[in-house]
């Protein structure tokens, strides 16, 4: 009796293992439903020849593809998720009374894995040379944070990872650099935190339309924009949306959540036709005044129809670096704003814009010690402008070093700080190439 049991046993084991490779010959492979991209088939041979990678390449491939894979993935994340309350995929928490959160912001949460305050300063400076570049452009300027999920309702975080360690944590240590430099920012966190209503998708990592219109409304007051409230607005509740986490999770069982819709909703059109409010770049225009460039993350999804509408055109895009001086020109900018989420702050000291150097005319860096001795000094044509990038010796520079290059004893340009790793510090500058001598040019670097 134990022997037909046993032998049952790997009968069924192996009818599991053999499913999906039989599925996908009578009925194809499976697209997955999973919010990432997938792999593609690889090809045996390629134009530099035959794909030595093309088994493990093709391993991969089937793990992506293979039959049944959405429904196989929902079961494993049920089982874990459900019964023993953990995640099956890497990149998703999951919480208690069926919230889910993006694992990315857990070292915010925990703070854990802090900035430096030099890393700090990078970013924070950074910030400050766009505002001043922006400004001397006629263009407004305003900086905003959209928090991570699990730092406004942690209350559905698992138990075992500590609570939210709210005085200690890269925004918390970010928000005075930001006022030392005088950034123009919008806190975002003290207005959602302020707020009773839970304003976020419990099974999604971003806002809902309630929580997006809330944000455009405190934005656009900052700036001074004329602008439709939408605080009081007649709206209605559907339960269609399908949220990015619960995609991962459970590919092939998704539960839809409540969301709100306007009526009517934010009045704009789409210049092009785009696939979603996630793609790169997109283009509106409506019957406002004032033209919009803004720098985003996936955000900005919910949050794009209701800061179109506020503006006769506007650009919204997604690429890093920012081609800032490029957009400005071409967008004829009135106002610029940068989006960025919360557990991307350390990514601002790590990619400046592309933007000429902040030419330095009132003698301020005169004083300065120059040295012709760069550390890593790269010149790179990129047509309009030349990229310099170096690196500082390490203990030659303080918390709040600026950055300096003069050129040929003539000119001088403050350089973007850059933090390349946690030991290691550089800048970055564009110089327009038109002033440089084709012969040859003298690059020296002084502090502050």
């Amino acid at each position: 009796m134990k022997r037909k049991i046993g032998i049952g046993f790997v009968a069924l084991f192996l009818f599991i293992s053999v499913v999906p490779s039989l599925g996908m010959l009578v009925g194809g492979s499976e697209a997955s439903l999973e919010n990432r991209e997938l792999a593609e088939l690889p090809e045996l041979k390629t134009e530099d020849g035959w794909n030595l990678a093309f088994l493990g390449d093709m391993g991969e491939w089937y793990e992506d593809h293979f039959a049944f894979r959405n429904e196989l993935v929902t079961a494993y994340g049920l089982i874990t998720g459900k019964v023993f309350g953990t995640s099956s995929q890497d990149s998703v928490i999951v919480g208690t009374d069926n919230w889910l959160y993006y694992m990315d912001s857990l070292s915010d949460y925990q703070g854990t894995d802090l900035m430096t305050e030099r890393q700090l300063f990078d970013a924070a400076h950074t910030l400050s040379m766009i505002q001043t570049y922006a400004e001397q452009n006629g263009v407004d300027f305003i900086f905003t944070i959209a928090p991570n999920k699990a730092s406004l309702y942690g209350e559905n975080m698992p138990y075992y990872y500590s609570g939210y360690c709210e005085d200690e944590n890269n925004l918390s240590n970010f928000l005075p650099w930001l006022e030392a430099e005088g950034v123009n920012y919008v806190d975002l966190y003290e207005v959602f935190e302020e707020t009773d209503e839970v304003l976020y998708h419990a099974r999604d990592s971003h806002w809902n339309n309630r929580g997006a219109a809330l944000a455009a409304d405190v934005l656009l007051t900052a700036l001074g924009q004329e602008h439709t409230s939408y605080e009081n607005a007649d709206y209605e509740i559907r339960t269609d949306y399908s949220g990015d986490l619960e995609e991962m999770v459970y590919p092939a069982a998704v539960t839809l959540e409540d969301e709100i819709y306007y009526d009517p909703e934010p009045q704009f059109t789409y210049v092009e036709e785009v696939e979603s409010n996630y793609s790169a770049k997109i283009y509106t225009q409506s019957t406002s005044t004032g033209s919009l460039v803004m720098y985003r993350d996936s955000f900005c999804n919910a949050l794009l129809p209701f800061l179109a509408e506020s503006f006769g055109d506007a650009y919204f895009s997604r690429g890093v670096p920012y081609q800032l001086a490029t957009d400005l020109a071409s967008c004829s900018a009135t106002t610029l704003i940068i989006e960025r989420a919360e557990r991307f702050i350390p990514e601002i000291a790590e990619n400046p814009p592309v933007m000429s150097g902040l030419l330095v005319t009132d003698g301020s860096a005169d004083g300065l010690d120059y040295t012709e001795s760069i550390q890593d000094l790269t010149l790179t044509d990129q047509g309009v402008y030349t990229k310099l990038t170096g690196t500082l010796e390490e203990g030659s520079y303080d918390v709040d070093s600026q950055i300096y290059i003069r050129i040929n004893d003539l000119l001088v340009y403050e350089a973007f700080p850059v933090s390349l790793d946690e030991d290691t510090e550089g800048f970055v500058l564009y110089v327009p190439t038109s002033l440089l001598y084709e012969d040859g040019n003298r690059y020296e670097m002084g502090l502050s």
